[in-house]
């Protein structure tokens, strides 16, 4: 792995943002393994973790125009790397969806500008690519092209077919998909370490039942 990988990995398993055993998904899959960023938020450098989403920009070679961050994982996570490019002299718009539609004051289920150009959405994980899906659709019905998105986590499961999630939303939506880390480096990393090796046996059960 890389550096910002490492250190992604790191910082997920020190703030028990990252963790083994059995868990029910939102899919109903059950999986050996559970990812929730929020978890990040509790006392975790957030300036390290947005550090790693610049990095991942960085290795990735990518261009957009602006930040869409779907709620609520990629609320903080918009913000917070938003902060740290702004930091460095690059200034992108920034706006998050609302989960229910506002219907006073500014109104409409957007905060902050309306996507605009190339989006680069950002989220903490990738399962069946059920949300992933509804953050495109909204911002392809404000005339904004949503063709990059970057995650913590790619499960690298497989969506409604038998190819992966990841693949789906690339094949459908002609947009790229980054991810920092994904199960394969989680699988590598459990096999390397003694602390983790016991959960080896459960990951790589998992990969053959649901990867793609």
């Amino acid at each position: 792995m890389k550096d910002f990988q490492q250190k992604f990995l790191n910082l997920a398993l020190e703030a028990k943002a990252l963790e083994f055993g059995n868990f029910t998904l939102k899919s109903g899959r059950q999986s050996p393994y559970f990812f929730n960023a929020a978890k990040m938020l509790n006392g975790s450098n957030l300036y390290e973790l947005a550090g790693c989403y610049e990095e991942a920009i960085k290795d990735a070679n990518i261009q957009f125009d602006c930040i869409y961050g779907p709620a609520y994982k990629g609320i903080f996570l918009g913000s917070i790397l938003s902060t740290v490019l702004s930091k460095n002299g690059k200034n992108y718009p920034l706006s998050f969806n609302r989960k229910e539609v506002k219907d006073h004051g500014e109104g409409g289920n957007i905060i902050g500008a309306n996507p605009i150009g190339d989006v680069l959405i950002i989220d903490d994980v990738i399962s069946a690519g059920t949300a992933a899906k509804e953050s495109i659709e909204s911002i392809k019905s404000l005339g904004a092209n949503p063709n990059l998105m970057l995650i913590g986590l790619d499960r690298q499961e497989k969506g409604q077919g038998s190819v992966s999630a990841r693949a789906e939303l690339e094949n459908k939506y002609g947009m790229r998909v980054i991810s920092i880390i994904n199960l394969d480096a989680l699988i590598q990393f459990s096999a390397k370490d003694p602390e983790y090796s016991e959960h080896l046996p459960n990951l790589k059960a998992y990969r053959e039942s649901w990867g793609a």
